[in-house]
């Protein structure tokens, strides 16, 4: 199979869909590897190393995607590159489909076959494939949050860590899968006074018992988020329905009790976000302020730190883009009911249940067109 890479063109996405150890495995599986000139500079991965690896460099996106039997991206196309979209063509990027509408029909109508790294299940019941990012915006949901509690951006001018003799900064995290957990570690780390909201009362055991007297747990319903959001200078939202469309627990009228100042970092943007205020943002132009509240909702977190992002994500999807080279999606997704999980539009079929509901499509069982 020919399989393809080109530039990320999202606003300062940096990051690649195959390293160049990830083309030479596609390479020596007998695959050829188209790469567009320059895709992976972001990364940190020069046309030399490409090259070395076995792939063929072209000028310009257009051919890669001509000829691609499969492309491998890392986010979402984005309406320029809806045109290259061909009947049979496997996609195998992240879609986050649930909150795109002109991409899904872009997508139906091209018959494209779309493998969503986000709706894969691994043989254990997790999502290999956005974990490791689900893990990097965790940890950068603390990292940038606190930046933006500093005056010069508009935040409170409040030091998440204190100093002796000054309090402790409050960070409350709505969610406590892996987005939440890791930015828990980071917000411990700091030194802040940390609460994890989430409804999986085995998950909150659990973090409780991994962080000790280091934070409060507590069930989410309406009043305990609203009453710790009004105590919060840096709130995350990092609640995750896979496939599906965020919940909205963070109401318009509920930023009325937090603090002039507080932040709020909402990581399920991709999603459309746990927040009525939610709307996505860029590197280039990250924050915006809602009653007094900022706003920090970048789409494409882990694209800022693109070379351990890169490296990341491509440990977890070779295997399953060496599979769907290999037998095709069809075969493929027979053999790894995790990876048919995956499969969220083929044959001009919404094939995603989540998606299907969010969208108000006509939802097809997956398994019933192959």
């Amino acid at each position: 199979m020919v399989i393809g890479v080109v530039k990320e063109i999202k606003n300062r996405e940096f990051r690649v869909g195959l390293t160049p150890g990830a083309v030479s495995s596609f390479t020596r599986a007998g695959h050829r590897v188209l790469v567009e000139r320059g895709a992976g500079l972001g990364a940190g991965f020069s046309d030399e190393e490409y090259v070395q690896a076995g792939a063929e460099l072209t000028d310009g996106a257009a051919p890669v995607w001509a000829q691609a039997g499969m492309m491998v991206k890392v986010k979402e196309p984005i309406p320029s590159e809806y045109g290259y979209f061909r009947p049979g063509q496997i996609l195998f990027t992240y879609l986050h489909l649930a909150a795109d509408q002109p991409l899904t029909q872009a997508l139906l109508d091209a018959q494209v076959k779309a493998v969503a790294y986000e709706t894969i299940v691994g043989r254990d019941g997790s999502l290999p494939c956005l974990a490791p990012m689900s893990e990097i915006a965790g940890r950068m949901s603390i990292q940038e949050g606190a930046k933006y509690l500093e005056k010069t951006y508009g935040g409170r001018g409040v030091l998440l860590s204190g100093v002796p003799g000054v309090e402790r900064g409050n960070v409350v995290i709505l969610g406590g899968g892996t987005v939440g957990a890791n930015a828990c570690k980071m917000a411990v780390g700091l030194g802040a006074n940390v609460t994890v909201l989430d409804v999986n009362l085995a998950r909150l055991a659990y973090l409780d018992d991994i962080f000790p007297r280091q934070i409060t747990t507590l069930f989410s319903t309406p009043d305990n988020i609203r009453r710790s959001i009004a105590q919060a200078d840096l709130v995350v939202c990092a609640v995750l329905l896979p496939g599906r469309a965020a919940p909205k627990l963070i109401r318009r009228e509920d930023l009325a009790v937090m603090k002039p100042g507080a932040v709020l970092v909402d990581v399920a943007v991709d999603q459309g976000g746990c927040a009525e205020t939610t709307h996505p943002t860029t590197h280039d132009d990250p924050i915006f302020t809602v009653d007094g509240v900022v706003h920090y909702c970048v789409a494409n977190i882990p694209g800022a730190v693109a070379r351990t992002s890169t490296l990341a994500l491509v440990n977890a999807t070779l295997p399953y883009g060496l599979a769907l080279a290999e037998r095709g999606v069809e075969e493929a997704c027979r053999a790894d009911a995790g990876l048919l999980a995956g499969v969220n539009c083929y044959a001009g079929r919404c094939t995603c249940r989540g998606v299907a509901e969010a969208l108000n499509l006509p939802y097809t069982p997956p398994e019933t067109l192959f």
